[in-house]
């Protein structure tokens, strides 16, 4: 099983976000440590090539529009995520994974809200998005709990706490 490898590609189209070079590594980070955990302790198949994964980050007005398009939603979310092609965990992708979109005003909010640093909800939302692009869900309990699952893990491995609880990561 080939170790797994991302090519990131990331733009940064409007919102109050860090610096390009600031986002690139938290992505490079993030991603990295969920590619390799999913591989490692969920056997996810990669392929030998790299796997591209796009992120966008936005402002509330951009993403409104794209969830009004695309899920029927006309209100601004935290993350979206729209895998290149329909893949089940454990499935091994394409060249090309999918993109993630981030809105930077309801990312910042909720970091507020939650008493959590920026930082670490930014690499929480990554993880999430991540994960949906390799055919992960929430919308039903057993779904969830395998998700979460894996982001607390992920999360752990990173210092980040349980997003899903009070706990310090382990």
């Amino acid at each position: 099983m080939p170790s797994p490898h991302l090519e990131i590609q990331l733009s940064l189209e409007a919102g109050d976000w860090p610096d390009e070079d600031s986002l690139g590594l938290a992505a490079d980070k993030a991603l990295g440590c969920a590619a390799r955990y999913i591989h490692e302790k969920s056997g996810q198949a990669f392929p030998p090539e790299p796997v591209e994964v796009s992120l966008l980050f936005t402002d509330d007005a951009s993403m409104q529009v794209i969830n009004a398009e695309w899920r029927d939603q006309d209100k601004p979310t935290n993350v979206l995520s729209f895998p290149a092609w329909p893949i089940k965990p454990g499935d091994k992708p394409g060249p090309m994974l999918g993109d993630i979109i981030l809105a930077s005003q309801t990312v910042r909010r909720e970091a507020v809200e939650m008493g959590k640093p920026f930082d670490d909800h930014l690499t929480h939302l990554l993880v999430h998005g991540f994960l949906h692009l390799f055919g992960y869900d929430h919308m039903q309990d057993e779904q969830a709990a395998v998700m979460e699952g894996l982001e607390t893990g992920i999360l752990a491995e990173l210092g980040v706490s349980d997003p899903y609880g009070q706990d310090e990561p382990i």
